[in-house]
């Protein structure tokens, strides 16, 4: 291991863009736990990176606006689907949640068929490259996020109804999937919020965003040290925090409730 590999010009930006995804997916994530939609943030995620997708096989610029616009179009069509089939068949949701992720996979397959860089592609989707984050990209992200944050405080996703929620989400979610990938932008939804369902409010909240920033702060740090692929490691690391983070916690509270 080579401790210079431990270098803020490198690893600041990454771990920075980490930090703006998690302060909206923390408090997203505890609500899809409660909702008991698990997957849809993997569907929403992979509808989303259909759409870049596409907008790649028809030749758009890569990382354009027209690009974006694809990516958010597709996620917003399919959180206007998922609220259709959260009213007309709710008790079906998580299975049907998981229908459209397995759709939308096999579609961005298809698509990628005939590419010859198509491997690469789908790797990116799925593990990201967050070590490769620039400056724009973080640009992009902050204003996306801080817009996140005043409509959730707002309470736009009530007033909004069942789309609200969903449409919030979308947008979030395809924000982020493009900088972290599919497999970071589930772990920063469902890890945090599973290791914190003890609490409440904003306690669970400042909890997830903490375990969340030693989760990418460790892996990107473990991942420069071992010179290993960042999204992984970092997944590897949020869980094993996670764990160690839900022990101690479950341990005093077992301390603390008064004997039988």
């Amino acid at each position: 291991m080579d401790g210079s590999a431990l270098d803020i010009g490198l690893l600041g930006l990454p771990f920075v863009a980490g930090l703006l995804v998690l302060l909206t997916h923390v408090p997203l994530g505890t609500q899809v736990l409660d909702r008991g939609i698990v997957f849809i943030d993997l569907a929403i995620a992979q509808i989303a990176g259909l759409g870049v997708i596409a907008a790649d096989a028809l030749g758009l610029p890569d990382g354009g606006w027209a690009v974006q616009a694809a990516a958010v179009t597709a996620a917003l069509a399919g959180a206007a689907l998922l609220t259709w089939t959260e009213r007309r068949a709710g008790e079906h949701q998580e299975a049907l949640i998981g229908v459209l992720f397995v759709l939308a996979a096999s579609t961005g397959i298809l698509l990628l068929a005939g590419h010859p860089h198509g491997g690469e592609h789908l790797q990116e989707l799925l593990v990201g490259q967050v070590l490769w984050v620039h400056a724009g990209q973080i640009q992009a992200l902050a204003a996306v996020t801080v817009a996140l944050l005043v409509a959730m405080a707002l309470g736009a996703g009530r007033r909004l109804g069942r789309f609200g929620f969903y449409g919030l989400f979308a947008v979030a979610v395809t924000a982020s999937v493009q900088v972290v990938g599919v497999y970071l932008v589930f772990s920063s939804l469902i890890i945090p919020a599973l290791a914190t369902r003890h609490l409440a409010g904003w306690r669970r909240h400042v909890a997830g965003w903490a375990l969340g920033a030693v989760g990418y702060g460790a892996g990107l740090a473990v991942s420069a040290l071992a010179d290993l692929p960042s999204g992984a490691v970092i997944v590897c690391v949020l869980a094993a925090a996670a764990w160690a983070f839900a022990l101690v916690a479950g341990r005093r509270a077992g301390q603390a409730r008064p004997a039988g």
